[in-house]
């Protein structure tokens, strides 16, 4: 009894060879010449390459520099604008209040000046006073320094009035009645509300 024997397979055979190209863009069947020809143009790519690389980082270099000084500079400006506004600050605060100062001595001159005399009459001493308060007010109305004395039936006001109490008035509710101690402004800011009395509600 025979067995049946398979066709023969052919010997393996490698797959022919390719022109496909070596590592570094080289075909593998280039010639010597050829080979030293492309890994020297290679070697000029990334010579070139590198040279570009190191320029852009000088470049970059040179940017940060730049900013950095720009940042010191715009820093130390930022630091003088400060230190000169703080002195113009504390200028400002010493002078106002030498100005204020300044304004009060006729006041200060005109007292004197009164508690001087003697054996002043009545009518003299109320002429005196009533000169060095007027003095006065104009040294404060200089210097900003308003007073608020509202008028009766003017709308009470939180912001520049304190209401002491609240009365029976015929006027309308909510308005100042009388006005038991002025009040005073300072460059629109409130120094003192006024004490005021307020009409009730009907």
């Amino acid at each position: 009894m025979t067995q049946n024997s398979s066709p023969e397979q052919p010997p393996f055979q490698d797959s022919p060879a390719t022109d496909a190209p070596s590592p570094g863009g080289i075909p593998a069947d280039a010639s010597p010449e050829e080979r030293e020809a492309a890994l020297a143009a290679n070697e000029a790519d990334a010579v070139a390459d590198m040279a570009a690389v190191q320029a852009e980082m000088a470049g970059l270099k040179t940017k940060v520099a730049e900013l950095s000084d720009h940042f010191l500079r715009a820093k130390a400006e930022t630091e003088n604008a400060r230190r000169r506004a703080e002195e113009e600050i504390a200028k400002a605060r010493k002078f106002a209040l030498e100005s204020f100062a300044e304004s009060l001595l006729p006041v200060a001159d005109s007292l004197e000046a009164g508690l001087a005399v003697k054996d002043a009459t009545t009518e003299q001493i109320l002429e005196g006073a009533q000169v060095t308060l007027r003095q006065l007010k104009a040294a404060l109305e200089r210097n900003k320094v308003i007073e608020v004395n509202p008028a009766a039936g003017t709308k009470f006001d939180p912001h520049q009035h304190q209401a002491i109490s609240m009365v029976p008035a015929d006027q309308e509710p909510n308005t100042v009645v009388t006005v038991l101690q002025k009040g005073y402004l300072i460059a629109e800011r409130v120094l003192r509300p006024a004490l005021v009395t307020v009409a009730a509600p009907k």
